[in-house]
């Protein structure tokens, strides 16, 4: 009999509490982890020097004061590096997905010799480490001329490796039936694309373009590399010219800096977000 009653369902929800309660302290921690950085930050760049130094830390500022951010406005010209941000993000993010797309569905409905060799370097080439490659890259960026030029920038990080993977094992759970039919009707492979698996792939393009353009965004190291011109540096790059201005950093300007930096990623995130959530939701609803 007690072995019996150790198994009845109220045993079982009894032995889990303590697991699910683990959990979600787990997930309050890794949240206060990345949260918390993020907060000081944001309620950094309306502190005076001063503030910023205190121990214990001061979490709220004294005044919401917004003179740190019109010093880090007049200090560099944030509206060139946004504007460079802007192109090589939009450019670069688009091309990733377009060519993560097309070899994505040539790698799965198309037949060619190979194929699973062609896959397999695009496994191959998400486990090589990008500082493997950039001296390589550089060395050819330099060759073409293309230093402090948009396309030295973007060119070489084109070729989307995860991108390509995600939509590879997307586009494997499609029915074929769809693409059957549509080849019937004498529809090419363009054609198939466009019509048919991009409006029923929106959930993946929606995370792989988030992916892509957060990644375009912060990209700092490159983009370091092969400009050395203030007129053609992103907005990661141009932060540097805060952090040493006058010969002392002035945190709150730099935080301030960092604040105009995050903001457009977290509106694109967001916005992107909901396009996910609206896509599997749509997808699950059948009959």
């Amino acid at each position: 009999m007690a072995t019996q009653s150790l198994s009845t369902p109220t045993a079982v929800k009894r032995r889990r509490k303590p697991l699910q309660l683990g959990g979600y302290l787990g997930l309050v921690v890794a949240i206060a982890i990345m949260i918390l950085p993020l907060v000081w930050m944001f309620l950094a760049g309306f502190k005076e020097r001063d503030e910023i130094y205190t121990v214990p830390i001061q979490w709220l500022p004294g005044a919401y004061d917004l003179s740190n951010y019109a010093a880090a406005l007049a200090a560099v010209p944030f509206g060139n590096f946004f504007l460079n941000s802007t192109i090589t993000t939009v450019i670069g993010a688009g091309l990733k997905m377009l060519l993560g797309l097309t070899t994505a569905y040539a790698v799965v409905f198309l037949e060619f010799p190979f194929k699973k060799f062609v896959f397999g370097l695009v496994i191959f080439a998400l486990l090589v480490p990008q500082q493997i490659v950039m001296i390589p890259n550089f060395t050819l960026v330099a060759s073409l001329g293309w230093i402090n030029t948009y396309q030295g920038i973007i060119v070489p990080g084109l070729a989307s490796a995860f991108g390509t993977f995600l939509f590879r094992q997307h586009f494997l759970t499609l029915p074929i039936s769809i693409l059957e039919a549509a080849a019937l009707d004498g529809a090419s492979h363009w054609t198939r694309l466009w019509r048919f698996i991009v409006p029923i792939s929106a959930p993946t393009i929606a995370a792989v373009a988030l992916v892509s353009i957060v990644s375009e965004w912060n990209e700092y190291l490159w983009p370091l590399l092969v400009v050395d011109r203030s007129d053609m540096m992103t907005l990661p790059v141009g932060l540097t010219l805060l952090q040493n201005n006058d010969g002392v950093t002035n945190w709150g300007v730099l935080m301030a800096g960092t604040v105009l930096v995050t903001v457009p990623v977290l509106i694109a995130f967001f916005a992107l977000q909901k396009k996910i959530i609206a896509g599997l939701t749509a997808g699950g609803v059948t009959g």
